[in-house]
Protein backbone atom coordinates (compact mmCIF):
# COMPACT_ATOMS: atom_id res chain seq x y z
CA UNK A 1 0.00 0.00 0.00
CA UNK A 2 1.21 3.49 -1.11
CA UNK A 3 1.26 5.79 2.08
CA UNK A 4 0.90 9.16 1.48
CA UNK A 5 1.82 11.88 3.28
CA UNK A 6 0.56 15.43 1.75
CA UNK A 7 -2.03 17.28 2.95
CA UNK A 8 -3.50 20.67 1.57
CA UNK A 9 -0.83 20.58 -1.46
CA UNK A 10 2.21 20.45 1.39
CA UNK A 11 4.96 17.29 2.10
CA UNK A 12 4.51 16.90 5.63
CA UNK A 13 8.09 15.46 6.11
CA UNK A 14 9.48 18.59 4.39
CA UNK A 15 7.70 21.22 5.95
CA UNK A 16 8.01 24.80 4.62
CA UNK A 17 11.02 26.48 6.45
CA UNK A 18 10.62 30.63 7.53
CA UNK A 19 13.25 32.95 8.51
CA UNK A 20 12.32 35.76 11.25
CA UNK A 21 15.19 37.49 12.83
CA UNK A 22 17.60 34.98 12.62
CA UNK A 23 15.47 32.17 13.79
CA UNK A 24 13.85 29.29 11.35
CA UNK A 25 10.60 27.50 11.96
CA UNK A 26 8.92 24.63 10.48
CA UNK A 27 5.53 25.80 9.30
CA UNK A 28 2.79 22.95 9.86
CA UNK A 29 -1.18 23.27 8.21
CA UNK A 30 -3.26 22.59 10.74
CA UNK A 31 -6.04 20.25 8.95
CA UNK A 32 -9.03 22.45 8.26
CA UNK A 33 -12.45 21.36 9.84
CA UNK A 34 -15.94 20.33 8.02
CA UNK A 35 -16.94 23.84 8.15
CA UNK A 36 -15.71 26.57 6.06
CA UNK A 37 -12.92 28.95 8.02
CA UNK A 38 -13.37 33.02 7.78
CA UNK A 39 -9.58 33.12 7.63
CA UNK A 40 -7.21 30.21 6.88
CA UNK A 41 -5.44 29.11 10.34
CA UNK A 42 -1.66 27.83 10.29
CA UNK A 43 0.21 26.52 12.75
CA UNK A 44 3.85 26.78 13.74
CA UNK A 45 6.36 24.73 15.52
CA UNK A 46 10.23 25.50 16.38
CA UNK A 47 12.61 24.22 14.30
CA UNK A 48 16.26 24.36 14.14
CA UNK A 49 18.06 27.52 15.14
CA UNK A 50 15.23 28.87 16.78
CA UNK A 51 14.96 29.34 20.91
CA UNK A 52 11.89 27.13 21.74
CA UNK A 53 13.50 25.49 24.65
CA UNK A 54 15.67 28.17 26.50
CA UNK A 55 15.45 31.74 26.70
CA UNK A 56 15.42 34.05 23.71
CA UNK A 57 17.03 37.40 23.35
CA UNK A 58 15.30 38.19 20.38
CA UNK A 59 12.82 39.74 22.81
CA UNK A 60 12.53 41.03 26.38
CA UNK A 61 10.77 38.69 28.51
CA UNK A 62 9.70 40.81 32.09
CA UNK A 63 9.40 38.98 35.62
CA UNK A 64 6.30 39.91 37.18
CA UNK A 65 4.89 39.31 40.48
CA UNK A 66 2.61 37.16 39.16
CA UNK A 67 5.57 35.29 37.03
CA UNK A 68 6.32 36.87 33.63
CA UNK A 69 5.49 39.20 30.83
CA UNK A 70 6.46 39.91 27.07
CA UNK A 71 5.12 42.79 24.69
CA UNK A 72 4.57 42.74 20.98
CA UNK A 73 4.05 45.94 18.36
CA UNK A 74 0.86 44.78 16.12
CA UNK A 75 -0.67 47.13 13.77
CA UNK A 76 -4.31 46.68 14.57
CA UNK A 77 -5.03 45.57 10.90
CA UNK A 78 -3.48 42.17 11.82
CA UNK A 79 -5.35 41.37 15.31
CA UNK A 80 -7.83 39.26 14.22
CA UNK A 81 -5.11 37.01 12.73
CA UNK A 82 -3.96 36.41 16.32
CA UNK A 83 -7.97 36.08 17.31
CA UNK A 84 -9.34 34.11 14.54
CA UNK A 85 -12.73 32.70 14.05
CA UNK A 86 -14.82 33.30 17.34
CA UNK A 87 -11.56 33.72 19.28
CA UNK A 88 -10.36 30.11 18.11
CA UNK A 89 -6.87 30.76 17.62
CA UNK A 90 -6.14 33.25 20.87
CA UNK A 91 -8.02 30.51 22.85
CA UNK A 92 -5.80 27.78 21.05
CA UNK A 93 -2.78 29.87 21.90
CA UNK A 94 -3.73 30.28 25.70
CA UNK A 95 -3.94 26.52 26.00
CA UNK A 96 -0.90 25.02 24.83
CA UNK A 97 1.14 27.91 25.82
CA UNK A 98 -0.28 28.23 29.67
CA UNK A 99 -0.11 32.00 29.17
CA UNK A 100 -2.94 35.11 28.56
CA UNK A 101 -2.84 37.11 26.16
CA UNK A 102 -4.27 40.60 25.78
CA UNK A 103 -5.43 42.18 22.80
CA UNK A 104 -6.24 46.07 22.01
CA UNK A 105 -9.29 46.89 20.87
CA UNK A 106 -9.79 46.84 16.93
CA UNK A 107 -8.99 49.78 15.44
CA UNK A 108 -6.73 50.95 18.52
CA UNK A 109 -3.26 51.07 18.09
CA UNK A 110 -0.97 49.59 20.85
CA UNK A 111 0.78 46.20 22.17
CA UNK A 112 -0.11 42.67 22.64
CA UNK A 113 0.47 41.99 25.91
CA UNK A 114 1.44 37.84 26.93
CA UNK A 115 1.32 37.05 30.37
CA UNK A 116 2.10 33.46 32.03
CA UNK A 117 3.41 31.65 35.03
CA UNK A 118 6.41 30.47 33.11
CA UNK A 119 8.91 31.73 31.24
CA UNK A 120 8.76 29.04 28.69
CA UNK A 121 5.60 29.90 28.01
CA UNK A 122 5.39 33.16 27.61
CA UNK A 123 8.91 33.03 24.98
CA UNK A 124 6.33 30.38 22.76
CA UNK A 125 3.27 32.24 22.63
CA UNK A 126 5.33 35.31 21.71
CA UNK A 127 6.98 33.10 19.14
CA UNK A 128 4.01 31.51 17.50
CA UNK A 129 2.56 35.04 17.30
CA UNK A 130 4.97 36.03 15.60
CA UNK A 131 5.10 33.68 12.71
CA UNK A 132 1.62 34.12 12.74
CA UNK A 133 2.17 37.60 11.58
CA UNK A 134 4.79 37.23 9.34
CA UNK A 135 2.98 34.56 7.53
CA UNK A 136 -0.23 36.99 6.89
CA UNK A 137 1.27 40.43 6.40
CA UNK A 138 2.52 38.54 3.72
CA UNK A 139 -0.52 38.05 2.25
CA UNK A 140 -1.40 41.70 2.36
CA UNK A 141 -1.68 43.70 0.03
CA UNK A 142 1.20 45.99 -0.48
CA UNK A 143 0.53 49.96 1.04
CA UNK A 144 3.41 51.55 -0.24
CA UNK A 145 6.29 51.80 -2.63
CA UNK A 146 10.08 53.29 -2.86
CA UNK A 147 9.65 54.84 -6.05
CA UNK A 148 11.58 57.89 -9.01
CA UNK A 149 9.21 60.03 -10.23
CA UNK A 150 9.39 60.31 -13.37
CA UNK A 151 6.49 63.05 -14.37
CA UNK A 152 8.45 65.61 -15.26
CA UNK A 153 6.54 67.87 -17.67
CA UNK A 154 8.81 67.29 -20.91
CA UNK A 155 8.30 63.79 -20.14
CA UNK A 156 4.50 63.62 -19.89
CA UNK A 157 4.40 65.24 -22.49
CA UNK A 158 6.17 63.24 -25.04
CA UNK A 159 4.35 59.94 -23.27
CA UNK A 160 1.24 61.72 -24.41
CA UNK A 161 3.20 61.62 -27.99
CA UNK A 162 3.69 57.95 -27.74
CA UNK A 163 0.16 57.50 -26.76
CA UNK A 164 -1.35 59.67 -29.85
CA UNK A 165 1.23 57.58 -32.22
CA UNK A 166 0.25 53.81 -31.38
CA UNK A 167 -3.44 54.56 -30.87
CA UNK A 168 -3.19 56.16 -34.64
CA UNK A 169 -1.01 53.44 -36.11
CA UNK A 170 -1.53 50.22 -33.72
CA UNK A 171 -5.13 50.97 -33.16
CA UNK A 172 -6.38 48.02 -35.30
CA UNK A 173 -4.19 45.48 -33.92
CA UNK A 174 -5.99 43.11 -31.63
CA UNK A 175 -6.49 44.63 -27.85
CA UNK A 176 -4.71 47.91 -27.99
CA UNK A 177 -7.24 50.65 -26.75
CA UNK A 178 -6.44 54.19 -25.09
CA UNK A 179 -7.71 52.59 -21.50
CA UNK A 180 -4.62 50.79 -21.62
CA UNK A 181 -1.81 53.34 -20.95
CA UNK A 182 -0.30 55.05 -17.86
CA UNK A 183 -1.66 57.99 -16.04
CA UNK A 184 1.06 60.52 -17.41
CA UNK A 185 1.08 62.23 -14.13
CA UNK A 186 1.72 59.01 -12.29
CA UNK A 187 4.86 57.76 -14.70
CA UNK A 188 7.73 56.23 -12.66
CA UNK A 189 9.86 53.79 -11.63
CA UNK A 190 9.32 51.09 -8.65
CA UNK A 191 12.13 49.72 -6.65
CA UNK A 192 10.26 47.76 -3.97
CA UNK A 193 6.77 47.50 -2.24
CA UNK A 194 6.22 47.50 0.95
CA UNK A 195 3.26 46.73 3.52
CA UNK A 196 2.79 49.42 6.16
CA UNK A 197 0.18 49.21 8.54
CA UNK A 198 0.58 51.64 10.99
CA UNK A 199 1.93 54.78 11.22
CA UNK A 200 4.77 53.84 13.63
CA UNK A 201 5.84 51.08 10.75
CA UNK A 202 5.64 54.02 8.12
CA UNK A 203 8.05 56.64 10.07
CA UNK A 204 9.88 53.22 10.80
CA UNK A 205 10.39 53.35 6.89
CA UNK A 206 11.04 57.08 7.26
CA UNK A 207 14.09 56.73 9.04
CA UNK A 208 15.40 53.94 7.34
CA UNK A 209 15.60 55.93 4.00
CA UNK A 210 17.46 58.89 5.93
CA UNK A 211 19.44 55.91 7.67
CA UNK A 212 20.31 54.96 4.10
CA UNK A 213 21.20 58.38 2.69
CA UNK A 214 23.73 59.30 5.33
CA UNK A 215 25.32 55.81 4.57
CA UNK A 216 25.53 55.21 0.97
CA UNK A 217 23.38 57.62 -1.42
CA UNK A 218 24.94 60.99 -1.08
CA UNK A 219 28.15 59.49 -1.70
CA UNK A 220 26.96 57.34 -4.75
CA UNK A 221 24.84 60.42 -5.66
CA UNK A 222 27.25 63.33 -4.88
CA UNK A 223 24.55 65.30 -3.57
CA UNK A 224 23.60 66.14 -7.29
CA UNK A 225 20.67 64.33 -9.46
CA UNK A 226 20.99 62.00 -11.39
CA UNK A 227 20.35 62.33 -14.87
CA UNK A 228 18.64 59.76 -16.82
CA UNK A 229 17.50 58.95 -20.08
CA UNK A 230 14.13 57.62 -20.69
CA UNK A 231 14.30 55.69 -24.32
CA UNK A 232 13.04 52.71 -25.88
CA UNK A 233 9.74 49.74 -25.43
CA UNK A 234 10.11 46.37 -24.00
CA UNK A 235 7.73 43.49 -22.92
CA UNK A 236 7.35 41.77 -19.85
CA UNK A 237 6.12 38.28 -20.74
CA UNK A 238 7.89 35.91 -23.48
CA UNK A 239 5.26 36.89 -26.03
CA UNK A 240 5.10 39.96 -27.52
CA UNK A 241 1.78 38.98 -29.64
CA UNK A 242 0.34 38.37 -26.14
CA UNK A 243 1.61 41.59 -24.11
CA UNK A 244 0.51 42.42 -20.57
CA UNK A 245 2.94 44.95 -19.60
CA UNK A 246 4.65 47.41 -21.96
CA UNK A 247 7.55 49.46 -20.14
CA UNK A 248 9.91 52.48 -21.29
CA UNK A 249 13.57 51.53 -20.36
CA UNK A 250 16.02 53.83 -18.73
CA UNK A 251 19.66 54.29 -17.81
CA UNK A 252 22.00 56.90 -16.87
CA UNK A 253 23.31 59.97 -19.37
CA UNK A 254 26.76 59.42 -18.17
CA UNK A 255 26.54 55.36 -18.47
CA UNK A 256 27.50 54.76 -15.16
CA UNK A 257 25.27 52.41 -12.66
CA UNK A 258 24.91 54.60 -9.89
CA UNK A 259 21.05 54.18 -10.60
CA UNK A 260 20.91 50.51 -10.45
CA UNK A 261 23.17 50.37 -7.54
CA UNK A 262 21.29 52.90 -5.02
CA UNK A 263 17.93 50.77 -6.46
CA UNK A 264 19.50 47.65 -5.50
CA UNK A 265 21.28 48.90 -2.03
CA UNK A 266 18.23 50.63 -1.20
CA UNK A 267 16.23 47.25 -1.71
CA UNK A 268 18.70 45.20 -0.19
CA UNK A 269 18.75 47.49 2.95
CA UNK A 270 15.03 47.13 3.52
CA UNK A 271 14.46 43.51 2.92
CA UNK A 272 17.58 43.18 5.46
CA UNK A 273 15.39 45.56 8.08
CA UNK A 274 12.11 43.29 7.05
CA UNK A 275 10.18 46.11 5.63
CA UNK A 276 10.44 44.43 2.54
CA UNK A 277 10.22 41.05 1.01
CA UNK A 278 12.77 40.14 -1.33
CA UNK A 279 11.65 39.68 -5.13
CA UNK A 280 14.42 39.35 -7.01
CA UNK A 281 18.27 39.67 -7.54
CA UNK A 282 18.44 42.73 -8.75
CA UNK A 283 15.58 45.63 -9.37
CA UNK A 284 14.60 45.86 -12.69
CA UNK A 285 14.38 49.42 -13.39
CA UNK A 286 11.30 49.97 -16.01
CA UNK A 287 8.80 52.71 -16.00
CA UNK A 288 5.23 50.87 -17.08
CA UNK A 289 3.63 52.73 -20.17
CA UNK A 290 0.86 50.28 -21.06
CA UNK A 291 -0.69 48.08 -18.42
CA UNK A 292 -3.28 45.52 -19.51
CA UNK A 293 -4.49 46.37 -15.64
CA UNK A 294 -5.76 49.54 -16.49
CA UNK A 295 -8.17 48.30 -19.17
CA UNK A 296 -10.91 47.78 -16.42
CA UNK A 297 -9.42 49.77 -13.81
CA UNK A 298 -6.71 52.76 -14.35
CA UNK A 299 -6.04 52.87 -10.94
CA UNK A 300 -4.96 48.83 -10.45
CA UNK A 301 -1.12 48.55 -9.66
CA UNK A 302 0.78 45.74 -9.57
CA UNK A 303 4.08 44.67 -7.82
CA UNK A 304 7.58 45.16 -9.52
CA UNK A 305 8.76 43.12 -11.79
CA UNK A 306 5.36 41.11 -12.51
CA UNK A 307 6.60 37.08 -13.09
CA UNK A 308 6.36 35.49 -16.64
CA UNK A 309 2.74 34.13 -16.81
CA UNK A 310 1.44 34.78 -13.52
CA UNK A 311 0.32 38.37 -15.56
CA UNK A 312 -2.27 36.24 -17.38
CA UNK A 313 -4.86 36.18 -15.26
CA UNK A 314 -8.61 36.39 -15.45
CA UNK A 315 -8.91 39.89 -15.16
CA UNK A 316 -6.41 40.24 -18.10
CA UNK A 317 -7.03 40.95 -21.74
CA UNK A 318 -3.49 40.96 -23.26
CA UNK A 319 -3.15 42.79 -26.80
CA UNK A 320 -0.73 42.17 -29.58
CA UNK A 321 2.74 44.69 -29.03
CA UNK A 322 4.34 42.87 -32.16
CA UNK A 323 3.45 46.61 -33.94
CA UNK A 324 4.01 48.58 -31.47
CA UNK A 325 7.78 46.92 -30.29
CA UNK A 326 8.93 47.43 -34.08
CA UNK A 327 7.67 51.13 -34.89
CA UNK A 328 8.71 52.32 -31.05
CA UNK A 329 11.90 49.94 -30.73
CA UNK A 330 13.87 53.42 -30.22
CA UNK A 331 11.30 56.29 -28.86
CA UNK A 332 12.94 58.82 -26.78
CA UNK A 333 10.51 59.73 -23.56
CA UNK A 334 13.25 62.36 -22.85
CA UNK A 335 15.57 63.43 -20.34
CA UNK A 336 14.84 63.22 -16.28
CA UNK A 337 16.35 64.78 -12.93
CA UNK A 338 15.88 61.93 -10.49
CA UNK A 339 16.23 64.13 -7.34
CA UNK A 340 14.95 62.01 -4.56
CA UNK A 341 13.84 58.39 -3.68
CA UNK A 342 9.88 58.67 -2.49
CA UNK A 343 7.58 56.68 0.10
CA UNK A 344 5.06 56.62 -2.25
CA UNK A 345 1.70 55.79 -0.90
CA UNK A 346 -0.52 53.23 -3.23
CA UNK A 347 -4.15 54.44 -4.58
CA UNK A 348 -3.19 58.05 -3.87
CA UNK A 349 -2.44 61.24 -5.19
CA UNK A 350 -1.30 64.41 -4.66
CA UNK A 351 -1.27 68.17 -6.29
CA UNK A 352 0.44 67.54 -9.03
CA UNK A 353 -1.63 63.77 -9.61
CA UNK A 354 1.83 62.07 -8.77
CA UNK A 355 1.92 59.55 -5.67
CA UNK A 356 0.97 61.00 -2.41
CA UNK A 357 4.93 60.96 -0.43
CA UNK A 358 4.86 59.20 3.12
CA UNK A 359 8.63 60.34 3.33
CA UNK A 360 11.66 60.87 1.12
CA UNK A 361 15.46 60.68 0.03
CA UNK A 362 16.55 64.02 -1.27
CA UNK A 363 19.76 63.66 -3.37
CA UNK A 364 20.93 67.18 -2.71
Amino acid sequence: MKLLFERNGMDVLRPTLIKIEGRVYRKNLIQEQAQQREEEEEDFCAGPGDCADEPCDAFVVEETEKGFQCTVEVPSPLYKYIIGKKGETKKRLETETRTSISIPKPGVEGEIVITGQLRSGVISARTRIDVLLDSFRKKQPFTHFLSFALNQPAIQEKFLQFKEEVLEKCSKDHGVSSSLFQNPAKLHLTLGTLVLLSEREIQKACDLLQQCKEDFVDQIAGGKPLTVEVAGVEYMNDDPAMTDVLYAKVHMKDGSDRLQVIADRLVERFVASGLMLKEWDRVKLHATVMNTLFRKDPSAEERNNPMPGKSASKERESFNGRNILKLFENFHFGEVQLDSVRLSQRFSSDDSGYYATSGELPFS
